[in-house]
């Protein structure tokens, strides 16, 4: 598979919100957090439910090493819940996350889990026998419109590599692991990432947002205040496919009268939200429900049939395993000054949806389906236009 450059937003001279990204401007800019990918990508043609074509695979985000010993605050929120978190109970319950967060398409999640629970018994043996058990957290998106997901091919095996593989470093983005498969406002979807850095005077706090994006019709998509989907060129397909008239009627997002399925294909989108802000688990809960100002800014109106999932951590402090001492102390922000971090969050998240789609790239999948990546050259016209007009 040919990887074509792709712009970020800032290269496009873009510049949303007020604050600086970090060094990488991914969610990997704050200290200590891994990101690991696998992709998977195999075969062409028509569908043969468990032999393919596949596009999809498996994301990975550690919040810190030995999170299990050194847990993080945590907290989330569910703006519209079609879709599926699995461990929220638990963190809502404790306050707290203890493994890695992993993201990948619908009907993967138990295998995904499964390899989660397979890296975690393999670190710390004592789970379920002496020590705790655990829910792993396990975040989805539907790719069933490229991917073969009756076949849920990512296994366990692939999400220990994903964890043994994570790193510190820059995050790949678009079209790779759980991202391989999705689609965002009718063009290819996926990963995105962004972060931002408060000012000293403000704290010096960073965040950092990674999104799997799987949501949106055209007509929605804005960006930096330009209505791009409503102008972009109507022509141009986004789907095409063998069948004429479905090509047509997909790249408008409906399904024909006579096409043999039923599905609303809304779509959606999860966000993870990491910050070094000391914040506990209620802060970071209304730091997950401003993540959706961000995510409107870019269009998005939350459909009937979306699962639009967030979730925050921080890794300021450490909430013990067992602790020996009945008490133990944590830095705490005060809520009359965690404004900025809620602007560094919306502007971060506004990023990293408009770099999942930037940073994608056009697959073509089963029976034939081709999503294509937003038009990069498209693109700047519509905003150069915009920005004579303003002038």
């Amino acid at each position: 598979m040919a990887v074509e450059p792709r712009p970020h937003v800032g290269d496009l001279g873009v510049t949303i919100g007020r604050y600086s990204p970090g060094e990488m401007n991914a969610i990997t800019d704050v200290q200590g957090v891994k990101v690991g990918h696998v992709t998977i990508y195999e075969g062409e043609g028509a569908l043969h439910v468990g032999q393919g074509p596949v596009r999809t695979g498996v994301t990975v985000i550690i919040p810190r090493e030995d999170v299990w010993h050194h847990k993080v605050p945590a907290g989330a929120f569910v703006l519209n819940g079609t879709g599926e978190m699995t461990g929220l109970a638990w963190i809502a319950e404790s306050g707290f996350l203890e493994y890695p967060i992993a993201l990948t398409n619908t009907l993967n999640v138990p295998r995904v889990a499964d390899g989660v629970m397979s890296w975690m018994t393999q670190r710390y043996p004592g789970i379920g026998i002496s020590d705790d058990t655990l829910t792993p957290v396990v975040a989805e998106c539907d790719d069933s419109r490229l991917n073969d997901s009756q076949g849920r091919h990512v296994s366990p095996e692939d999400v220990v590599r994903a964890l043994e593989t994570a790193s510190i470093g820059p995050v790949p983005e678009g079209s790779v692991g759980a991202g391989t498969g999705m689609v965002s406002y009718q063009f290819k979807g996926g990963i995105g990432t962004a972060s931002r850095v408060l000012p000293s005077e403000e704290g010096g706090y960073r965040v950092g947002v990674l999104v799997n994006a799987n949501h949106g019709r055209r007509h929605e998509l804005m960006i930096s205040g330009v209505p791009v989907g409503q102008v972009y060129d109507r022509e141009l397909p986004t789907v095409s496919q063998h069948n004429s008239q479905e090509s047509t009627v997909a790249t408008l997002g409906e399904i024909p009268a006579d096409f043999p399925q039923k599905r609303q294909d809304s779509g959606s989108i999860i966000i993870i939200i990491a910050t070094d802000a000391p914040l506990d688990a209620r802060q970071l809960s209304r730091l997950s429900r401003r993540a959706t100002i961000g995510l409107a800014r870019t269009g998005s109106i939350s459909h009937h049939g979306s699962g639009d999932f967030v979730l925050a951590f921080s890794t300021a402090n450490v909430i013990p395993h067992y602790p020996d001492e009945r008490t133990f102390f944590m830095a705490h922000l005060a809520d009359t000054h965690i404004n900025p971090l809620f602007q560094a969050t919306v502007e971060a998240t506004e990023e990293a949806i408009l770099n999942a789609l930037l940073q994608a790239t056009t697959v073509t999948g089963r029976d034939g389906r081709r999503f294509e990546a937003i038009s990069i050259d498209r693109l700047r016209s519509i905003l150069n236009t915009y920005r004579l007009r303003t002038q």
